[in-house]
């Protein structure tokens, strides 16, 4: 079986991290960004990976960080990835010695191979549907025709995924993980379970139509 990763992003909240945790999720992404309305303190994003089980990823997300306060939150909350969103250049992501990942907005002309051939050691690259700069969780999707089919590394899909759409993407690009906030909220930072479980529904049925 064919089985897409789910990363559910922009928790601020243990008990949702958990239900999502508990209905498959193998991230579980936390806002750093002041300017977010997702975004969660230090303490808070250490509360929330502390309580996350075995072999559940912890994902803190940086826009446009300074390198000091890039460095306080790793050496606090110790995630497992970084996930950069704004205009990070290599150099800069790898300074702190934590595996990463490089967010691409996707409304603009971006060069998704060019960046990667940057970004050589990047865990994936997280494709997403706003300009390139700005900050994620905006719930728009892009035109998935766009993604390259042969980079060497894993492909995130993100931007505007929901309950509705998420079958036809997982279809549509065969991604190795989706990433999504606002398509499970009942306000910017807190899941709604309902719909965290018809998401999780969608995905498995998915990648069982994908199954020999």
């Amino acid at each position: 079986m064919n089985r897409t990763r789910v990363k559910i992003c922009g928790v601020t909240r243990i008990e949702d991290a958990l239900l999502a945790c508990e209905l498959g999720a193998d991230a579980i992404g936390m806002v750093m960004t002041p300017t977010s309305p997702r975004c969660v303190s230090i303490d808070q994003a250490r509360a929330i990976r502390d309580a996350l089980p075995a072999f559940v990823d912890a994902v803190v997300l940086s826009h446009g960080l300074p390198a000091d306060q890039v460095g306080r939150i790793i050496g606090t909350v110790r995630p497992d990835l970084v996930q950069f969103h704004g205009l990070e250049d290599a150099a800069f992501c790898e300074l702190f010695g934590v595996r990463y990942l490089k967010a691409l907005g996707m409304a603009g002309n971006v060069d998704v191979r060019a960046i990667a051939a940057e970004h050589v050691h990047a865990a994936g690259f997280v494709l997403d549907g706003h300009p390139p700069g700005q900050q994620g969780g905006q719930g728009k999707t892009f035109d998935w025709s766009r993604i390259p089919r042969d980079l060497d590394r894993p492909i995130i899909l993100a931007g505007g995924l929901n309950p509705g759409n998420v079958g036809d993407a997982i279809r549509a690009v065969r991604p190795w993980a989706v990433d999504l906030a606002s398509g499970v909220e009942s306000s910017p930072g807190v899941k709604d379970a309902a719909k965290l479980r018809a998401f999780f529904a969608a995905v498995h049925a998915a990648d069982a139509e994908a199954s020999p």
